[in-house]
């Protein structure tokens, strides 16, 4: 004899301590890591579609304060960044955008043309489609408001005069802290024209991949009914392969 004790653990307890680890490590992911998010509306088209369903990368921008930021190689949020963060108006929802305006810069519209410090901003990723010369919505294509144009804003269930006073010589000025926020579909996104700032406090990460995208109606996402979550699932069920858009998957996000 040795003198060596043999210890060998019950398969059912190997199991169980695999999945807590499992369920640890995947716990730790999405609330530091990496969060999966879907796309209800068509605010981001063409670049996101509705039923798209993201990784948002928690990392990406820090976690304002912690020693992590010290340690991990973070960096500041960037013109053009896709971000996703809770609504200012109701933080129970997120919302992704693009930021537009970062601190401290002075921005305006004009003709649905983002001018950025007195210079347009440049701008691939955006669509316009609406009709060449329709201007349903004087806000959405001259920002601020324009008095003497005769131009004036057209409340949807926000505060409409949010932007009086970050402004000057017709342009608004992003605070310290806080971001201008517009989705990719200009002419249909309720953005920071409508309801102001994000702040840096409710970002919550920069969108990384589509890792799944289902061919889904916006409308579905507004019926939270039982019958409704059914149909749905039966939905999903029946039709995965027929409308799973297979050319989306793990598609980077830019």
């Amino acid at each position: 004899m040795t003198g060596e004790l043999t210890y060998r653990k019950s398969t059912a307890r190997e199991y169980f301590e695999s999945l807590v680890v499992t369920v640890i490590l995947a716990l730790f992911g999405t609330t530091f890591i990496l969060q999966a998010f879907k796309i209800p509306t068509p605010s981001m088209e063409d670049n996101l579609l509705v039923g798209d369903h993201l990784l948002v990368n928690k990392f990406a921008f820090g976690s304002r304060g912690s020693l992590a930021d010290v340690l991990l190689p973070f960096r500041d949020i960037q013109r053009g960044d896709v971000i996703v963060f809770k609504y200012p108006g109701d933080l129970s929802k997120h919302y992704v955008k693009r930021a537009i305006g970062l601190p401290g810069d002075r921005l305006t519209i004009v003709d649905k043309q983002v001018l950025i410090n007195g210079q347009p901003l440049r701008e691939p990723y955006k669509f316009h489609k609406s009709p060449p010369g329709s201007y349903a919505d004087p806000l959405r294509d001259f920002f601020p408001p324009r008095p003497q144009l005769g131009l004036r804003y057209r409340a949807v269930d926000e505060d409409p005069g949010w932007y009086e006073a970050y402004t000057k010589d017709n342009e608004i000025v992003v605070p310290a802290d806080h971001y201008f926020a517009m989705g990719d579909n200009r002419d249909n996104s309720s953005d920071s024209r409508y309801w102001g700032f994000v702040s840096r406090d409710y970002i919550v990460g920069k969108a990384l991949v589509i890792y799944w995208s289902f061919e889904t109606d916006s409308e579905e996402y507004r019926r939270t009914g039982v019958d409704d979550r059914v149909s749905q699932v039966t939905d999903l069920v029946v039709n995965f392969f027929r409308k799973t858009r297979w050319s989306r998957t793990l598609q980077v996000i830019r």
